[in-house]
């Protein structure tokens, strides 16, 4: 696992609780890259030069499993997990490229942008919500992050955007119930 350190600053956007149709829970927060990122950008997403603005756009989705262990039903699970992500992601990343805002989504997979060229360096989506959200990380096989209310079950992913804070909420909210995540009322 790459080390990912602390946040560039300690701006955290409140996240925007959601439900789908299941009744699993959706989390999506925008922060300020990690030092990582900023120190690392351009060697993750090389098609990105000097971006003066970056948000990290933290999206949790809620497993019906806890991730810790590999067999065919959690495989199947991360895989229709990752599957909700892209299509969700790449909804919202169209919208702010059509509004003009540089954005990208990281295949959760692969650690690689998926709308740009690849870098050198992969993304650690588990790397990257441990140090924007201070969760736990529980090394495995591979590393799984440790949510506060569904344990280990939880699947992270992150879009990245030169879109203002406030745009990359408006989008997400006007997207999210297209892919059947509804706002929850606490």
């Amino acid at each position: 696992m790459v080390n990912y350190s602390s946040l560039c600053s300690s701006e955290q956007g409140f996240p925007i609780n959601l439900v789908g149709k299941t009744g699993l829970a959706v989390q999506i927060s925008i922060h300020n890259p990690s030092q990582y990122i900023c120190a690392n950008c351009e060697q993750i997403l090389p098609d990105w030069k000097q971006q003066q603005f970056l948000w990290v756009v933290v999206v949790l989705q809620q497993s019906k499993f806890p991730l810790v262990e590999i067999t065919g039903a959690i495989e199947r699970e991360k895989e229709s997990l990752r599957e909700k992500f892209m299509r969700f992601g790449c909804d919202v990343a169209f919208n702010l490229r059509g509004r003009g805002y540089l954005t990208d989504l990281i295949d959760p997979r692969t650690g690689y942008p998926l709308l740009s060229h690849p870098g050198a360096v992969p993304h650690d989506d588990t790397a990257v919500a441990k140090a924007l959200l201070d969760y736990p990380v529980i090394k495995n096989k591979c590393c799984v992050l440790v949510h506060p209310q569904w344990g280990t079950a939880v699947y992270p992913s992150v879009l990245l955007s030169e879109a203002p804070p406030d745009m990359i909420e408006f989008v997400c909210k006007a997207i999210t119930p297209l892919h059947g995540w509804i706002e929850k009322l606490n």
